[in-house]
């Protein structure tokens, strides 16, 4: 998957716009989606968002929906449990569950909404960004506005780890699949925790091989990073201003609407 990824941040129709720009539209959309007191501006952010890195970026449709539905899933019952535990206002529906009454209410019903169209905006902003957006200019973008460079290191660093943990991880459940190594309870506790403990020992390894593989290189305490060259059309940034502006008024005026 992070190959994929990859490919797309890389290859989508508007890699050649500004990071900055689409750095500055991602984290103000989740910001403004976030901080919205009802569901309107978030939904309208996430619909944008989608029609942006679908329709825009070219961004397989398929694929999309695959990576939002897992976030969206989580979100869902997430508010199922909202909508049932918390209360307040008047009761829409009432029912009984396991001899327990549970009234479903205008507050509960109101903030559940809210709270799903917030996860669903500040996933599509996400997506938008890493799906259009190459990493390493990502941390270019970190290093241009002077952040701490031991900070952005690490952070090169960490994602490099991620996904080479998670291929060892695949690599060593998959050799233990084909060994019956999760066919039984007892087989499945022992197998889970020599997985762990091997990947323990990969990351040490792989920890030890990289510095190895740095200091023949003449690492000298920083790792280089391209510069960021392109520069932000009048056009680009004038759409941007609007966007974002007319999403913030769009929080702004809705901030007291209440569906139920």
């Amino acid at each position: 998957m992070e190959q994929i990824l990859d490919v797309y941040a890389q290859t989508n129709a508007l890699r050649d716009v500004d990071t900055r720009l689409k750095l500055v539209i991602g984290v103000s959309a989740i910001i403004i989606g976030v901080a919205s007191q009802s569901p309107a501006a978030p939904l309208f952010i996430a619909l944008s968002m989608v029609v942006i890195t679908v329709a825009l970026a070219k961004i397989p449709a398929r694929l999309y929906a695959s990576l939002i539905a897992i976030p969206i899933s989580f979100s869902v019952f997430s508010g199922i449990i909202i909508l049932l535990m918390s209360g307040g206002g008047e009761p829409i529906i009432t029912f009984s569950l396991l001899g327990f009454s549970i009234s479903i209410t205008t507050s509960s019903a109101n903030l559940t909404l809210l709270v799903v169209m917030r996860t669903f905006s500040g996933m599509c902003s996400l997506y938008f960004i890493a799906l259009t957006t190459p990493i390493t200019e990502i941390f270019s973008v970190m290093n241009t506005l002077r952040l701490p460079r031991g900070l952005i290191d690490l952070s090169m660093l960490i994602y490099h780890f991620i996904f080479v943990l998670i291929g060892e991880t695949i690599s060593i459940h998959t050799a233990q699949v084909l060994r019956h190594g999760y066919d039984s309870f007892k087989n499945s506790v022992q197998s889970f925790a020599m997985l762990g403990a091997m990947v323990f020992i990969r990351a040490w390894q792989q920890g030890e091989e990289l510095v190895i593989a740095m200091d023949a290189r003449c690492y000298d305490g920083k790792l280089e990073l391209a510069g960021e060259s392109r520069k932000p059309g009048r056009i680009a940034v004038s759409a941007t201003i609007v966007y974002l502006a007319g999403c913030a008024w769009l929080a702004w005026f809705t901030a007291t609407m209440k569906i139920f």
